[in-house]
């Protein structure tokens, strides 16, 4: 059964991951991601918050957007090692709308919060590498069910109004919190916040900058 929003308080210290599945840095950041999840899983939880980078584009890439996001995969490729599909550019009419993408973790979170950053990597893997159209939502629902979750229930709870609402939710919050760059990487202890990364770092940097921070005392 999923929980509400509401509902799910999380502890401190813990990390806001403020990103979007289908954003090409966030991407190269799952390493990170990985690495973050692996060290400090016991004593770090992340919550991730969807910041919809293009919910509910209904406009066709055309060439010139083509072109643009191409620039941005060969960038991030660089920079970050991750592995792309440029197969991807041969699609026409793709619209990007990454509503549904993030619709579909924010499913995950409710169903199984532990899972939601599992089925984010899923999702940008299929996207990003294997050239699937995440926009559709049997894709979403067959990545899900490799990713461990019932298909009907995923099914049921990403048609569900409630996931659209909390999904929405989400969006609000990294519009009022001046999130712009993603990823956001924000770290909350003792009721205070701080910015461990805006826009794309490396876990060479990361890495340090979070053990530095755990070990703070309270002023």
């Amino acid at each position: 059964m999923a929980q509400s929003h509401a509902s799910r308080k999380m502890p401190s210290p813990h990390l806001l991951y403020f990103a979007d599945p289908m954003c090409t840095w966030c991407w190269g950041f799952s390493s990170a991601v990985d690495h973050i999840v692996e060290e400090f899983s016991d004593t770090l939880p992340v919550r991730l918050v969807m910041g919809g980078i293009r919910p509910d584009h209904t406009q066709p890439m055309d060439d010139d957007a083509k072109s643009e996001t191409r620039t941005h995969w060969e960038q991030v490729q660089v920079a970050s090692g991750q592995r792309f599909n440029f197969e991807f550019f041969d699609r026409d009419d793709f619209v990007y709308n990454t509503e549904p993408a993030c619709r579909a973790v924010v499913t995950a979170r409710r169903l199984a919060p532990l899972k939601a950053i599992p089925m984010m990597k899923s999702v940008q893997q299929a996207f990003y590498t294997e050239n699937r159209d995440v926009t559709q939502t049997d894709e979403l629902v067959g990545i899900a069910v490799a990713t461990g979750f019932d298909e009907g229930e995923f099914e049921t709870v990403f048609e569900d109004m409630d996931t659209m609402d909390e999904t929405r939710a989400d969006f609000w919050l990294a519009q009022n919190s001046r999130v712009t760059d993603f990823p956001t990487l924000i770290a909350v202890q003792y009721g205070k916040a701080q910015a461990v990364t805006i826009g794309y770092s490396p876990w060479k940097q990361i890495g340090p900058a979070l053990k530095q921070w755990m070990g703070r005392k309270p002023h």
